[in-house]
């Protein structure tokens, strides 16, 4: 007679959510403190340092961002088929964190992308561990407030970041539009730190779960490579391909923010608007879509991304692109925790770990080809082109959500 699987006692909260939330938050919080020092301001390294094309600059944004694709399947698949999540998540996140200082070495395009592959590969092994992790750690009616916590703490990671970023423009002097190699590697330097930091906490605080309630209440014993994705979870990831295929690297927003002259510390103020509003939100979006229902948050998170990107295409002025960031943040904070929270919803829990690698797999492979759409039109026919294809993608793949996708009822 097979012993019945033993049910974890519940730990206490931490700030309404399971610890294994709250310190994934804050080793993503860490991290991304760590990566947009070192990141975020590539494109104006590229274009101002190095001084490559808008075509190259889509090009490393697209392949840094699709890099991660082929590691994201693979990680998510490998943790349902041992059974381990923070396993996997400690050596992507390791491997991000020995990336990082050969940003300092960095003196061409190609060596710029170099560093990205090996940050991106760090990065696709541990998202879906990650991801299957936070589900697996908490009851169906917490996972909107558990992603959209998670995703706020990561979004202030990147606003103290983001400070930090703006603090050194201020100090070291240099041109007033443009990025300098010193401040730059000074970002570099600081920003290493955080990142080794986070690695700590996530071996010391995060926790395996040995068995989940679903696991328990569900009795599956099928091993999960038998059980099937339902046609809803399949047609989801075409939907979220389509509107990924418009959604081009963050590079060109910050590319459009220095097209109308911006000052460049007004542009990394304009970073920190936007993940400000991004962090505010994101929690109570999540906790909206538990009560709500996903489908409907995402669909409103697609408009407003829709109407943003139309808004960079027209605008001209420096206080529209103050404006864009700030509603392109809460799009950020309305749209990340759901999608993910959704995905949950739709599939069994033996299969997260592939269902996560699938999703992150699908939006990391189109991030490529809309760069480099977005890249050509930007330089050949007009920056404008390439924001106005993102709002239309946006508005098609709305459209289907609403009208395909239908959302199990708890």
């Amino acid at each position: 007679m097979t012993a019945p699987a033993s049910i974890e006692r519940p730990p206490r909260k931490i700030l309404g959510v399971h610890p294994n939330v709250f310190f994934t938050g804050l080793t993503s919080l860490l991290t991304d403190i760590s990566s947009e020092l070192i990141f975020t301001l590539v494109p104006l390294f590229l274009s101002d340092v190095l001084g490559v094309t808008s075509t190259v600059i889509g090009l490393v944004g697209g392949l840094s961002d699709s890099t991660d694709s082929i590691f994201r399947i693979a990680s998510g698949w490998f943790s349902d088929k041992i059974g381990k999540r923070k396993s996997l998540a400690v050596i992507g996140y390791g491997l991000s964190t020995i990336a990082k200082p050969f940003m300092l070495l960095a003196n061409s395009w190609g060596a710029v992308i170099g560093v990205r592959l090996g940050d991106r590969i760090g990065k696709g092994v541990r998202s879906s561990s990650r991801d299957a992790l936070i589900a697996d750690s908490v009851e169906e009616k917490d996972r909107g407030r558990s992603f959209g916590l998670h995703r706020a703490m990561d979004s202030a990671g990147a606003v103290i970041g983001l400070i930090i970023a703006a603090i050194i423009v201020y100090l070291i002097p240099g041109d007033k539009f443009h990025l300098t190699r010193d401040a730059f590697q000074w970002m570099i330097i600081i920003g290493i730190i955080p990142a080794v930091i986070a690695v700590i906490v996530l071996m010391t605080l995060v926790h395996e779960r040995k068995k989940t309630a679903d696991m328990v209440k569900d009795g599956t014993t099928r091993p999960a490579a038998v059980i099937p994705f339902s046609s809803q979870f399949i047609l989801y990831l075409v939907i979220m391909a389509l509107f990924t295929l418009g959604n081009s690297s963050d590079f060109f927003l910050i590319l459009d923010a220095q097209h109308v002259k911006t000052p460049l510390l007004q542009v990394v103020l304009m970073l920190v608007l936007f993940n400000l509003t991004y962090a505010i939100t994101s929690t109570p979006m999540g906790v909206l879509s538990d009560k709500i229902g996903r489908k409907l948050v995402i669909t409103i998170g697609w408009l407003i991304y829709g109407l943003v990107y139309l808004g960079f295409a027209l605008s001209n002025n420096i206080w529209q692109i103050w404006v864009l960031f700030a509603v392109y943040g809460i799009y950020y904070g309305i749209c990340e925790g759901a999608a993910r929270a959704f995905v949950a919803d739709m599939v069994p829990v033996e299969r997260r770990g592939t269902a996560y690698g699938l999703y992150n797999g699908v939006v990391g492979l189109m991030a490529l080809p809309a760069s480099l759409i977005a890249g050509v039109l930007w330089g050949n026919i007009a920056p404008a082109a390439a924001f106005y294809f993102g709002a239309g993608l946006a508005l098609l793949a709305m459209v289907g959500l609403m009208f395909i996708i239908k959302e199990r009822k708890a």
